[in-house]
């Protein structure tokens, strides 16, 4: 072998060097260690949380005469409380009891329920009547905020019923 290598051609000779050469590269730049550089993401999440609380949350309108009104006034004030970790919007809504229809107006078993959120001491300037529907109560209360409302009643014109009735409120905390 070693007397064909050395009675090869020059040209030859080159070519195989050159491409014993590439060869080499070509096998150690594929058996090289590929390092490899990574970063990472700090990646948090938190679960939105809508709550609402509503404190006294207690109204005794006491007795009162067909087609009468009481309010709560600022003596019976109520604060709706944002306990949810996101901004919410308060809605409240009425309810007819077991014997009276809530309604615009005062009529025959049916009964009138409002509140007021701003200048509540001349009733019933500046109450809205409550439906049976959601409507809004406060449109953008903030975390720990607060939104409070009075409450103006009256009562049926006339009543044929004279047992005491459930005019529960709901308050609703949405997004």
């Amino acid at each position: 072998i070693i007397l064909f290598l050395i009675k090869m051609s020059k040209s030859i000779k080159l070519f195989l060097s050159g491409f014993f050469l590439v060869s080499l590269f070509g096998l150690v730049s594929f058996l090289q260690v590929r390092a490899a550089s990574t970063a990472s993401v700090a990646a948090t999440v938190t679960v939105q949380n809508i709550s609402v609380t509503v404190t006294d949350g207690a109204v005794a309108f006491g007795t009162l005469a067909n087609n009468a009104s009481a309010g709560t006034n600022g003596a019976d004030t109520q604060t709706a409380t944002n306990n949810g970790n996101i901004t919410e919007v308060l809605n409240i809504k009425g309810q007819n009891s077991t014997n009276w229809t809530l309604a615009a107006t005062a009529g025959s078993d049916q009964y009138v329920l409002k509140f007021c959120t701003a200048t509540c001491t001349t009733p019933p300037t500046n109450y809205t009547a409550l439906t049976t529907n959601y409507q809004t109560l406060a449109a953008s209360v903030a975390t720990s905020g607060t939104q409070t409302f009075d409450l103006y009643i009256t009562t049926p014109n006339p009543s044929t019923v004279y047992t005491q009735q459930s005019v529960d409120i709901t308050v609703q905390a949405t997004q």
